[in-house]
């Protein structure tokens, strides 16, 4: 069975595919206890300085596999595997704190903890198929990783809500003109160009570069942020929370055709 996230190695930049293209790259339970450990496997490894994540097309990253949470039952699920949160390592994102630069690829659609993968990297090179979107109210599961944090970060607090209230997508331009990602390139030109990047940092100095990264990880925490996300997003969780629900409104958006 081919494994359902990839890490390759070469000229020391790791790439971490997510690999299900049939599902867009949906974040399986599978998915979710692979795809940590690959991220943690790039960030120790002596032969890698930069990190790039991206997905086999066409998706990046179409979030929480809802059709996986949509098949159990209950409330009682909402600390299910698939539902952001906190790990016991105290991992507060979808992947382990990294000492090394993370590029974002992203080469499709990135929908809601999709979203929040590529938010959680450092920076953005999008494929001009890419579209952005947070559906966390049209689906009704809250974001975990970091959204409300992120995002504002990137494109301001009045877009921002802008995108969680109306669950509406960006398309890659739009995200270059609002600062969300760094460059649009040819969809074909997208993993030459992330790497074209990782090899620009990799020409300096490594403790420099991760010391920098370190700096700006510090400056921009909003550890009370990160806080309050997690505080309301388990207590939406507890008492709101259906699996069912979900997957209707998945199935709602599907046939409206807006489940991009």
């Amino acid at each position: 069975m081919t494994d359902v996230v990839l890490l390759e190695v070469s000229d020391r930049i790791a790439t971490v595919t997510l690999n299900r293209p049939a599902a867009r790259n949906a974040l399986s339970a599978d998915v979710m206890r692979l795809f940590p450990a690959l991220m943690r496997e790039a960030d120790g490894r002596d032969d890698v300085d930069v990190v790039i994540l991206t997905g086999s097309d066409p998706a990046f990253c179409a979030g929480i596999d809802l059709k996986e949470l949509g098949g159990r039952s209950g409330s009682s699920n909402a600390a299910d595997s698939t539902l952001p949160k906190a790990s016991a390592e105290g991992m507060r994102g979808p992947f382990p704190s990294m000492t090394k630069p993370v590029i974002g690829a992203i080469n499709g659609v990135a929908v809601t903890g999709g979203f929040e993968l590529a938010l959680n990297c450092d920076f953005l090179v999008a494929s001009e198929h890419a579209k952005f979107g947070d559906t966390h109210a049209r689906v009704g599961v809250m974001p975990g990783w970091g959204l409300t944090v992120l995002l504002p970060q990137a494109i301001g607090v009045r877009r921002a809500r802008e995108m969680s209230f109306t669950g509406n997508f960006l398309s890659a331009h739009e995200a270059l003109e609002l600062g969300l990602v760094n460059h649009v390139v040819a969809h074909g030109d997208l993993l030459p160009t992330a790497r074209g990047l990782a090899r620009d940092i990799i020409g300096n100095d490594q403790n420099g570069v991760r010391q920098i990264r370190r700096t700006y990880a510090e400056i921009t925490r909003d550890q009370a942020g990160w806080e309050i996300e997690a505080r309301d997003g388990t207590e939406w969780a507890r008492t709101m929370f259906s699996a069912e629900k979900v997957a209707q409104r998945r199935d709602g958006i599907i046939s409206r055709g807006r489940g991009q």
